[in-house]
C-alpha cells in the first residue's frame, strides 16, 4: 500500500514538470517570434549592398502625419537596427500589415515605374510625397542626423502654443484663430500681474522653510519691486526699461519654489485669499465706474457750463436793445410755421435750430419758440441776440415766471425711460422718449396757434420740415414715430392692470407734429392730470416714479390718437447704440440722439458725433475762451 502510494506521486510530480517544460517552451517561441520579425523587417529597410538616393515617404492619410525616412548610409549596423527598433515601438501598434507589407520590400518599389508606383499608392490609399515637396516641409530634428523620422502635420498647420498638433483646415479652431488672431495690448504688464499673482501664493509655503532664507528674500524683494512698477504703470510703454530682467528674476525665484515640496493646502488658502481679494477689487471699481459712468452723463461739461456762466454774466454787464416787442406779431403769426424746443443747453437748441434753418427752403417762414428754466434764460437770450440764423426768428420763454392762470409752471425736460428686453437670448436696452409735465401744457402756453412741431434738444435735422405742415393727420392728436421693437405688453408693470392694446407699438417723442385744436377739444390735459393721479403709487422712489408716471399718463392719454409718421422722418438710437447702419442715417429726416451718451459729451459715440458738430457755430468768441472748440 505504502510502495503503490509512493509510485502515484512520483509520477504525478512526472506529468507536472512536463506542463511546467510545455509552458516554457511556449513563452519562448512567443519571444522569439517578434525577433525575427524584427530582423526581417530590419533586412526590409536596408538591403545588404543597396544605395539609397532619395528618401522616400510613406503617406498614412487617414493619420494626419507623414512619416520621412532619409539616407541612413553613415550609421552603423547597431545605429540602424537600434533606429528601426525605436521606430516600430512608436508606431507599430498604429500601422496596418499592408503598410509594413509595403516597408519590408522596399526592392519592389524601386523596380516599378514612377507612374505605376503612384496607381499602387491611389489604390491603396497612400499619398507618396515629392523629394521637392519633403524639402519645404518643417523639420523638427537635426537635418543632419543620418535617418531621421520626423512627424509633420499634415495640414502644414504646425504646432500652437501648447504644443498640440494644429490643423488649416476648414471648420477647425487652429484656422479661425489664425484669421482672427489680434496682438495682446500690453503684455508685459499681463505677464507681470500674472507672475506676481503666483509668486504671492507661493512666497507664505517658502517663507515657512528656514532652510530657504535666501528664497524667501529674493521671492519678497521681486514681489515689492513688480508691485512698485504696476502701481505707476498700467500700459507698456509707461514700464521702465529694465523691467524685462525683473521678470525673468521672478520667474526664475518661481520655478525654484515649485521645485519644493510645500503644502498644497498652504497654496490653496493663499491662492483663494488673493481670488476673493481681487473678485473684491473688481467689485469695487465696477460700481465706480458705473457711478462715475452717471455723473459724466447728467453732469455739464465744464465748457459748456464756462459757456453759460459768460453768457449770464455777459448779459449784465453790457445791456442790449431787446426786440421781443417788435416780433411779437411774428410770434403768434399762425400763417408761419412755429416749432417748440425744451432746452437747458444753449449750445444743444442752437444745434436743432442751425440744422433746421439750414435744411429749410424759405427760412422767413419758421419761428423758434425755446422754453428754458431761469437758471439758463439770460445765456440763451443772449446767445441767440448774438447769432442769426438766415431769416427765422427766435423767441426764449422763462417757464418759470410764466403765469397760467396764476399757477407757477415748473420746468421739465423730456423723460427717457430705460427699457431692457431680450432678443435671442440677448439683453437689449432701448430708450423710450417721452412727453414731461410741462409738455401737456402747450396749449395754454400758445393759447393762439393751432399747429406746432416740437423737437427735443437732442436732435439734427438733415431735411426740409416743411411738409409736415401739410399733413393729413386724419383728426389725430400727435404725429410721431413709432417704435415698434418695444410693445406696449412690455410695459406692463408700469400701464397697470388697465384696458390697451398690449401689441401697439410705443411712440417716441423727438419730432411731435402736435394739433392744438383737436387737444383742446378733447381736454387731453385735464385727462393726463387724471392719469397722473391715478398711477402714482407705482413705485416708491421720487426719480423712478417721476418717470414711470410720465410714461404710464404719456402713453394712456394719447391712446388711440396718434397718427404714425413714416419711420425715415426720424432715426433714433444715437445716444446709446454702436451699431446704427451708415445708410439710415444719412437717409433720416431727423437723427434723434435718445441715450445717455449725448453728442456734446466726451461719452458720446465718436461715429455719430460729426453729424451734430456740423452745426455748431465755431467761430464764436464765447466758445474759443472756454476751450470748447478743443
Amino acid at each position: 500500500m505504502k510502495g503503490g502510494g509512493g509510485g502515484g506521486v512520483y509520477s504525478g510530480k512526472r506529468r507536472w514538470r512536463g506542463l511546467v517544460i510545455a509552458v516554457l517552451g511556449l513563452v519562448f517561441l512567443s519571444m522569439l517570434v517578434p525577433l525575427l520579425f524584427l530582423l526581417g523587417l530590419h533586412n526590409g529597410f536596408h538591403s545588404p549592398g543597396s544605395e539609397q538616393q532619395s528618401s522616400p515617404s510613406i503617406g498614412l492619410g487617414g493619420y494626419g502625419t507623414k512619416i520621412i525616412i532619409r539616407d541612413a548610409s553613415n550609421l552603423s549596423e547597431g545605429d540602424r537596427s537600434n533606429h528601426v527598433d525605436d521606430l516600430v515601438k512608436q508606431f507599430a501598434p498604429t500601422l496596418s500589415k499592408d503598410i509594413l507589407k509595403n516597408i519590408s520590400h522596399p526592392a519592389e518599389n524601386e523596380t516599378k515605374s514612377p507612374s505605376a508606383m503612384h496607381d499602387n499608392e491611389e489604390k491603396k490609399g497612400f499619398s507618396v510625397t515629392p523629394h521637392d515637396d519633403l524639402q519645404s516641409l518643417p523639420i523638427e530634428n537635426n537635418p543632419k542626423a543620418g535617418a531621421s523620422v520626423q512627424i509633420i502635420d499634415y495640414a502644414k498647420g504646425g504646432v500652437d502654443q501648447s504644443g498640440k498638433s494644429c490643423e488649416l483646415k476648414f471648420g477647425s479652431y487652429c484656422l479661425w484663430r489664425e484669421q482672427h488672431r489680434e496682438d495682446m495690448k500690453d503684455s508685459m504688464v499681463k505677464r507681470l500681474k500674472d507672475n506676481l499673482f503666483v509668486a504671492r501664493a507661493y512666497y507664505p509655503s517658502i517663507a515657512k522653510l528656514p532652510s530657504q532664507d535666501k528664497l524667501s528674500r529674493e521671492m519678497r524683494q521681486n514681489i515689492q519691486e513688480v508691485e512698485r512698477v504696476l502701481s505707476e504703470s498700467t500700459t507698456d510703454a509707461d514700464l521702465p526699461p529694465q523691467i524685462g530682467k525683473k521678470l525673468q528674476r521672478m520667474q526664475a525665484a518661481i520655478a525654484r519654489a515649485k521645485s519644493f515640496h510645500v503644502d498644497c493646502n498652504n497654496v490653496d488658502k493663499k491662492l483663494r485669499q488673493i481670488y476673493d481679494l481681487t473678485e473684491d477689487e473688481a467689485n469695487f471699481h465696477m460700481r465706480q465706474s458705473v457711478f462715475l459712468y452717471q455723473l459724466a452723463v447728467q453732469t455739464m461739461p465744464k465748457s459748456l457750463h464756462c459757456l453759460s456762466m459768460r453768457l449770464t454774466v455777459e448779459y449784465f454787464r453790457s445791456p442790449f436793445d431787446d426786440t421781443e416787442a417788435s416780433l411779437a406779431d411774428k410770434y403768434i403769426d399762425r400763417a408761419l410755421q412755429h416749432y417748440v424746443i425744451f432746452s437747458t443747453n444753449v449750445l444743444a437748441s442752437s444745434v436743432v435750430i442751425n440744422s433746421t434753418v439750414m435744411h429749410a427752403k424759405e427760412s422767413g417762414k419758421l419761428v423758434f419758440h425755446v422754453l428754458t428754466d431761469e437758471e439758463n434764460y439770460f445765456a440763451m437770450k443772449l446767445w441767440f441776440f448774438r447769432n442769426t440764423y438766415k431769416e427765422a426768428r427766435i423767441q426764449v420763454l422763462n417757464m418759470e415766471r410764466l403765469d397760467l392762470n396764476n399757477q407757477k409752471l415748473q420746468f421739465s425736460l423730456p423723460v427717457e425711460f430705460r427699457v431692457s428686453r431680450s432678443i435671442d437670448a440677448q439683453s437689449r436696452t432701448e430708450y423710450l422718449s417721452t412727453f414731461s409735465h410741462l409738455h401737456y401744457r402747450l396749449p395754454e402756453i400758445f393759447q393762439n396757434l393751432e399747429k406746432v412741431v416740437v423737437l427735443d434738444d437732442d436732435v439734427v435735422v438733415q431735411q426740409d420740415l416743411s411738409t409736415l405742415w401739410n399733413l393729413n393727420m386724419e383728426g389725430k392728436v400727435n404725429a410721431a414715430v413709432q417704435f415698434c421693437s418695444v410693445k406696449l405688453s412690455l410695459l406692463k408693470s408700469y400701464l397697470g392692470k388697465n384696458s390697451f392694446n398690449k401689441n401697439s407699438c410705443a411712440w417716441m417723442s423727438g419730432l411731435n407734429v402736435i394739433d392744438l385744436v383737436k387737444w383742446r377739444e378733447l381736454d387731453l390735459t385735464e385727462t393726463y392730470q387724471k392719469f397722473v393721479k391715478e398711477v402714482s403709487y407705482i413705485v416708491s422712489t421720487q426719480e423712478a416714479q417721476s418717470e414711470a408716471v410720465a410714461l404710464h399718463a404719456s402713453l394712456r392719454t394719447f391712446q388711440d390718437l396718434i397718427y404714425p409718421l413714416d419711420g425715415s422722418w426720424a432715426l433714433s438710437g444715437l445716444g446709446h447704440d454702436y451699431n446704427v447702419d451708415v445708410y439710415p442715417i444719412r437717409n433720416a429726416a431727423v437723427l434723434h440722439y435718445n441715450g445717455k451718451m449725448k453728442p456734446w459729451l466726451e461719452l458720446g459715440i465718436p461715429k455719430y458725433k460729426g453729424y451734430w458738430k456740423n452745426f455748431v457755430n465755431r467761430d464764436d468768441q464765447f466758445l474759443t475762451d472756454c476751450n470748447w472748440n478743443s
